[in-house]
């Protein structure tokens, strides 16, 4: 990275820690250099932001977020920060999940240069309360590199500090969940992997939600 793409990528960090107050809290595993994908509910295009700005600066080199192509490559500014500051692993999301250059091939791909990745499995922003459903993209990337750990990301209050529609941040606290890393267990089929994941995530919100009554 360039001195000043990592410049970017310092501001790009600090703007997002101070409007959303960002706290990242880490349960059941810590930060950690091994290959990791870093999987979260999405509820606005600064989800992977809050996420890479959260993890410590030699887990940031090493962690590359994923994002439609169709919106980050759509003008010269986006353009810049999607691949120049943060490495993103741009795909096409009208693109089949298996075959030459799909997806998963590129975030496979990406792993197996040692990189960790940013995904977000419900494959669309979530304005709703109810997590969607998994798209199957997760579950083939998981048969892609079965030694890789599946780590579950909850953000919680992001979509009330960056509504949709409005230009300027809400004040409002936002946190970050990290939960214990998940693997691809022998013999898994796609909806157990896919409901155990989902699961996972889950059970970090009810913990969240826990913590903000508590």
């Amino acid at each position: 990275m360039l001195p000043m793409d990592r410049l970017v990528a310092a501001t790009l960090c600090s703007v997002a820690k101070l409007l959303t107050g960002v706290r990242p809290v880490w349960r059941g595993c810590a930060p950690d250099a091994r290959r990791r994908v870093y999987y979260a509910n999405h509820r606005s295009h600064v989800d992977f932001v809050l996420i890479w700005a959260s993890l410590p600066a030699g887990l940031r080199r090493l962690t590359r977020p994923v994002a439609g192509a169709d919106y980050w490559l759509k003008g010269a500014l986006r353009s810049y920060i999607a691949r120049r500051v943060f490495k993103g692993v741009l795909v096409d999301r009208t693109a089949g999940t298996r075959g030459p250059d799909s997806p998963v091939d590129r975030m496979a791909a990406a792993l197996a240069a040692g990189d960790s990745l940013i995904v977000f499995p419900e494959g669309t922003r979530n304005l709703g309360d109810a997590l969607l459903p998994f798209k199957s993209g997760i579950y083939h990337l998981a048969c892609a590199q079965p030694e890789v750990e599946f780590v579950p990301v909850w953000i919680e209050n992001l979509g009330r500090v960056m509504p949709k529609g409005h230009l300027l941040p809400v004040p409002l606290l936002c946190s970050l969940s990290f939960g214990p890393p998940l693997r691809l267990a022998a013999g898994e089929d796609k909806e157990g992997f896919l409901q155990r994941t989902r699961q996972a995530l889950l059970a970090l919100h009810g913990q969240s939600a826990q913590l903000a009554v508590g």
